[in-house]
């Protein structure tokens, strides 16, 4: 390795990647291709990035293997960045493996963190915490230590874990100060808000109010029973009714939680199940039968008892009867929730996340476009969608991550 090219490394491992440009920005061999490649990643041009890391990937000969796969972990990393969520993993495992099986272990354990933060992004909890543990943290430098706390808080969050997500996120604070990278710092305290804007809505006795993590956690550890609209699953000291793939008995879980201890009309419950705006008598009679099924599912934590008007929730042992919302709630929520992250998705990486059709989440991206909340630029496969955060709420990602359930 000459001195520029040394020079250069140390210069984008130092978060300087116009130091590095002005030692190889004229220069076209493969070393100088891999650095310029990743100097124009940090600064944000991916596009640019990619070619010239696929031309080093080319150009470098048949010897040098650990190079190329080196090229490929980049890639991978630009591909994560740009939410390129149908990147080929076996081609990151396939460079994984050279770099392991050459000793290179720091851009080994790099591979495997950017393979955990993929699986992460697409809800696939226990994947991405399998792959993490075959990570060695302690021989990283300090800016891969950093990422590899970073995912392992994210891991913490979504299983509200917040006491771990606080200890993993104190490591990578520290490992972001030794890195003295500004970007990585940057990327270390939005962490750290995630813990302390609201990521909930309690709704209890007619009233509500916002819920940080810690509190959603303690909530769901305690004796409440508790409607969870994030999941939708009704709860109660760690029994777990699923209600997911049942949307008109969670809709009367929902109406009977909030109305909880009152009852609630049978028109009223009409129109939240079933949208009807004027309740006929089949309307009512096929209230009577939904409302039968909610309480066979429900028999081991509660009864659904009718009254005069309508109808009661009454829990067998609690005492609270509580509903667990989103800060914020509205139509096609789950991309915005995807989108407030500030990177721009594209339909089919948003498909990819959400676990649906690629046509579906178009159709609910032109809904949101044409309400302004969304924007995009470019086209075709090209094609990008952003929106900016909403400010003074953390995302809602956090909450429908799904939990054991016993």
């Amino acid at each position: 390795m000459d001195s520029l090219i040394a020079a250069a490394a140390r210069a984008l491992a130092a978060g300087d990647p116009l130091g590095a440009l002005k030692r190889v920005a004229l220069r076209d061999d493969p070393p100088a291709l891999a650095l310029r490649g990743i100097a124009m990643a940090q600064l944000g041009d991916l596009v640019r990035a990619k070619a010239l890391l696929r031309s080093a990937a080319r150009a470098f000969g048949p010897k040098e293997a650990v190079a190329r796969a080196r090229c490929v972990v980049a890639e991978a990393e630009i591909a994560l960045v740009s939410r390129d969520l149908g990147w080929p993993a076996k081609a990151l495992d396939a460079a994984r493996a050279t770099l392991e099986a050459r000793g290179d272990r720091v851009n080994a354990a790099y591979a495997r963190y950017l393979e955990a933060r993929r699986l992460l992004l697409i809800g696939r909890i226990d994947e991405a915490e399998r792959a993490l543990a075959k990570v060695v943290p302690a021989p990283l430098p300090p800016a891969s230590r950093a990422a590899y706390e970073l995912v392992v808080a994210g891991i913490a969050i979504r299983r509200l874990s917040t006491r771990a997500a606080r200890a993993a996120l104190a490591r990578a604070s520290r490992a972001a100060h030794l890195a003295r990278i500004p970007a990585l710092t940057a990327e270390v305290e939005s962490a750290w808000l995630v813990l302390n804007t609201p990521a909930a809505r309690l709704i209890a006795s007619g009233g509500e109010r916002l819920q940080l993590l810690e509190e959603v956690e303690a909530l769901l550890a305690s004796k409440a029973f508790v409607v969870d609209a994030c999941r939708h699953v009704v709860r109660h000291a760690g029994k777990v009714v699923p209600l997911a793939r049942r949307p008109v008995l969670f809709a009367l879980a929902r109406a009977l939680g909030e109305a909880w201890p009152g009852d609630v009309p049978r028109d009223t419950l009409v129109a939240r199940a079933f949208g009807a705006k004027d309740a006929d008598e089949s309307h009512r009679a096929r209230l009577r039968v939904e409302v039968g099924r909610l309480r066979a599912a429900l028999r081991t934590l509660a009864d659904v008892r009718a009254t005069k008007r309508g109808f009661t929730l009454a829990p067998l042992r609690a005492r609270e009867v509580v509903v667990l919302a989103g800060p914020v709630e509205e139509e096609h929520a789950a991309v915005l929730a995807f989108l407030v992250d500030g990177e721009s998705w594209s339909s089919s990486a948003l498909a990819l996340a959400l676990g649906t059709s690629q046509r579906t989440v178009q159709r609910a991206l032109d809904a949101l476009e044409a309400a302004g909340k969304v924007q995009s630029f470019g086209r075709g496969r090209a094609r990008r969608w952003i929106t900016p955060p909403v400010p003074g709420f953390t995302t809602t990602l956090l909450l429908p991550a799904p939990l054991p359930i016993d």
